[in-house]
């Protein structure tokens, strides 16, 4: 009760904090890119590009070509490998482990200490800031707060470093009074095997008093779902009579709404959205439970650019900062960081709201891709998978899509693929075996959310009649030219239309 009152009273205090955000954000960007400059000249990096010399934003545009991950690769690689002062000055031991890039199964993002005191924690401070700004009875600091997060394992370049899932770098580095409030035991919460980590959590948590949540919704519905079960329950509240506080990220949660509303049919938990990413802490639902958009976090120590997706893909495509964003269009998010990613698009797209204070929603991603489950399936995923299971079972593909089947109360979600194929394959069970197998080797958050069928199964495929796609594409008006089917979509709008032309 104490304790409560205390916390309580320390968040509603801090909201200042959040302020800048609100009321300054252009003053307080344009101050931050001077300071992660000047820190980051005498580095490696700095050096190659002349940060002695940057004085202004167009000075920064002019010095750093746009860097993705394969281009910043070498200079983590160095990092990785015990090499410091190499992107940013301060040591860095620890590597957020990502999903994979075109050549990469896995990506890894470093993780200095400014990183996580000035972006992620205090990312999750201003969230609770805000929540108690907005429910000022709150009682979440009177029981735990349960967080589902991966595991984390040492560096296998350099003993001295880590990697791991971003909420397992982040549960290893967290102030000592969070630990107080934290449910289940690190030892449980860090265990690397999925399947055995839901079962202790769900048998360490099921008779806490759980008043707040963090984690990927895929991986929250499980672990509702089992507790739920070991109580006889039918509602969650049956359960956690306290739950309040749902705070959630990293995919879509429209899907996922029917799902939590059937655990709560009383509809008395809250829920808000972070924009909280291995790169760092972008944004966080600020008003009402039930608005989408996201007030962007401008003091979070990352710089932030935008490309229009107009301009995605262009050899000297525009950029602009954030005094010149409009509402309603598509930018790919570009940032750079307390970390040392510089001038790092991050493979997001976003698109403004309003821009008094500046509130945006995630759009997608600047390539195909699926990510309903927390799965960041990439086309080149998608294509690499495809052409190993055809040579394993020699067949030939015409045409295919895929989309997500999404997650039910009495069934994990799956991916579902419609292929034309010119060649049949010699066993259609071998085929989706080899497919599933390739997307793991190359995909590792894919490779997670398939541990056990928990939340993902093995993936569905349809068989399309010969000329199927080739009458969708005529119906809506796109033969010929550039126009094709989309290999991969987000939403299950294109699967379903060309689900009903596929008819005898």
């Amino acid at each position: 009760m104490i304790l409560n009152s205390v916390l309580s009273w320390y968040f509603k205090k801090r909201m200042q904090s959040v302020r800048s955000s609100i009321e300054l954000p252009l003053s307080t960007q344009k101050q931050l890119l001077q300071e992660l400059v000047n820190e980051g000249k005498f580095t490696d990096f700095g050096k190659k590009h002349g940060f002695a010399d940057i004085k202004t934003y167009d000075d920064f545009k002019k010095s750093i070509p746009i860097q993705t991950y394969e281009s910043l690769k070498p200079f983590i690689n160095q990092i990785m490998k015990g090499k410091q002062n190499v992107l940013w000055p301060s040591e860095i031991k620890w590597f957020a482990k990502s999903s994979g890039t075109t050549s990469d199964k896995s990506k890894f993002i470093p993780v200095s200490f400014e990183s996580l005191e000035d972006c992620q924690f205090k990312g999750m401070r201003d969230l609770l800031s805000l929540y108690c700004h907005h429910n000022p009875d709150t009682k979440i600091f009177e029981g735990k707060s349960l967080m589902i997060g991966g595991s984390h394992e040492i560096n296998k370049l350099n003993e001295s470093s880590y990697t791991g899932d971003l909420s397992a770098v982040l549960m290893n580095n967290t102030p000592f009074w969070v630990n107080l409030l934290r449910t289940p035991k690190p030892h449980i919460a860090l265990l690397p095997h999925w399947e055995t980590k839901l079962e202790k959590m769900a048998l360490a948590t099921v008779n806490e008093d759980v008043t707040s949540i963090s984690g990927v919704p895929t991986w929250t519905l499980l672990l509702m779902n089992r507790v739920m079960e070991l109580k006889g329950a039918k509602t969650i509240k049956e359960v956690w009579p306290n739950l309040e506080l749902y705070m959630h990220g990293g995919v879509g949660f429209d899907p996922y709404r029917a799902p939590f509303a059937k655990l709560d049919p009383t509809n008395s938990i809250n829920f808000m959205e972070t924009y909280n990413a291995s790169e760092g802490f972008f944004g966080i639902q600020d008003i009402g439970v039930n608005d989408g958009s996201m007030l962007l976090m401008t003091d979070f120590g990352v710089f932030y650019e935008f490309m229009p997706m107009t301009e995605y893909g262009k050899e000297n495509a525009t950029v602009v900062g954030l005094n010149e964003v409009e509402v309603g269009k598509n930018y790919a998010l570009i940032i750079s960081t307390n970390a040392g990613l510089w001038r790092y698009m991050i493979g997001d797209t976003i698109m403004f709201t309003e821009t008094k204070p500046f509130r945006f929603k995630i759009t997608g991603r600047t390539k195909l891709f699926i990510n309903a489950f927390g799965e960041e399936l990439m086309i080149e995923n998608a294509e690499k998978a495809m052409a190993e299971a055809c040579r394993k079972t020699n067949a030939l593909v015409a045409d295919y899509t895929a989309a997500p089947i999404y997650l039910k109360s009495d069934q994990s979600g799956a991916h579902q693929w419609l292929i034309e194929f010119d060649r049949l394959p010699d066993d259609l069970d071998i085929f989706r075996l080899e497919l599933d197998n390739m997307l793991k080797a190359v995909n590792s958050d894919y490779e997670a959310k398939r541990n056990g069928n928990l939340a993902l199964e093995a993936p569905h495929i349809n068989v399309c009649q010969r000329g199927t796609f080739y009458k969708w594409l005529k119906a809506k008006g796109k033969l010929g030219g550039q126009n094709k089917v989309p290999r991969l979509s987000n939403d299950r709008k294109i699967v379903e239309e060309i689900l009903s032309i596929n008819t005898p």
